[in-house]
């Protein structure tokens, strides 16, 4: 019943203040009291300017990119009684930040004690999600926020509600990485007989052999997959990529120095991406890619699952 009931359709409004995607924001979700406010640098002293802010809330201060690790985003999360007093101290405290959030309420119904609460919560689900860098050096842990059960119940439930709403507003931070089990007995198989969640593979000539898997919206190389080893091709698009992967150790040449091989799973932003860096040139990922075991690509196997 439960998993019925998230399924449901849900409204997410978002409301541009001053017309502009590229100025401040409020995203509300329909039967919920939070208020979630969005600004970039150049629009941050109209967020100061917002009655809401004066309120008791938490906050995300957020790069697209670790200026340490662009493999990673960079985020810092605080809470303040007020709002309008501790973000500007914030933000002169870290100048990495391209983006602003405040969230709070419409009813003033957040206590100091429920937003340190969630500062701790959210501390802790971004490390354990491990999508960016924490800028944060003290990450107090949830349970010395000392709250009431019914309290925590009901912070537990803001925080489900802020998860839906932050991909939304582009902080997909809370999400965890994919961790993918290979075990064919759990995928759900399709009316073609083909699984719903595939694995899907690149075989290239030279012997290179990648797989991959399509987890809740991130196309995922696996762990133990190949790459092709430096060709010298200086036309591909995605050479940063690729060398960032190698400088972070997730791609490692092997002893013969013939072929690279993933350390991890890596999320990749497109189909097309992955393939590119497993075989080092531009590559139209959704015919390079294909289901293991068969001559299906990826392009195709999407069409069939228009037509179930």
């Amino acid at each position: 019943m439960s998993s019925d009931i998230e399924n449901f359709g849900k409204i997410i409004q978002l409301f541009l203040v001053n017309g502009s995607p590229n100025g401040l924001m409020i995203a509300t979700l329909h039967g919920w009291t939070g208020k979630v406010i969005v600004c970039h640098n150049a629009t941050f002293p109209q967020m100061l300017q917002r009655g809401e802010i004066g309120q008791a809330g938490i906050y995300f201060l957020y790069a697209n990119e670790d200026p340490e690790n662009d493999l990673k985003s960079k985020i810092y999360i605080g809470e303040a009684e007020d709002l309008k007093q501790r973000l500007p101290q914030s933000v002169a405290n870290h100048s990495f930040w391209e983006k602003a959030v405040a969230v709070t309420t419409s009813d003033q119904s957040l206590t100091k004690g429920h937003v340190r609460y969630l500062e701790a919560r959210l501390i802790e689900l971004v490390s354990n999600a491990g999508r960016c860098s924490l800028a944060n050096t003290q990450q107090p842990p949830a349970e010395n926020r000392y709250l009431p059960e019914a309290d925590r119940a009901n912070m537990e439930a803001f925080l489900a509600t802020l998860k839906i709403i932050l991909p939304v507003i582009g902080l997909d931070v809370l999400k965890p990485m994919v961790k993918i089990i290979i075990d064919e007995a759990k995928s759900v198989t399709a009316t073609n007989g083909i699984s719903s969640v595939p694995h899907f593979e690149i075989r290239h000539r030279s012997g290179i052999k990648a797989k991959a898997q399509e987890i809740d919206g991130d196309f995922v190389v696996l762990k133990d997959s190949e790459a092709l080893f430096d060709t010298g091709n200086v036309g591909m698009g995605y050479r940063d990529l690729r060398n960032r992967l190698i400088e972070q150790g997730i791609l490692q040449s092997n002893v013969q120095k013939d072929k690279y091989i993933f350390t991890a799973d890596y999320i990749f932003k497109s189909p097309s991406a992955a393939a590119a860096v497993v075989l080092e040139r531009n590559a139209n990922g959704r015919i390079e890619w294909k289901i293991e075991g068969k001559p299906l690509t990826y392009q195709q196997w999407q069409e069939q699952q228009i037509k179930l």
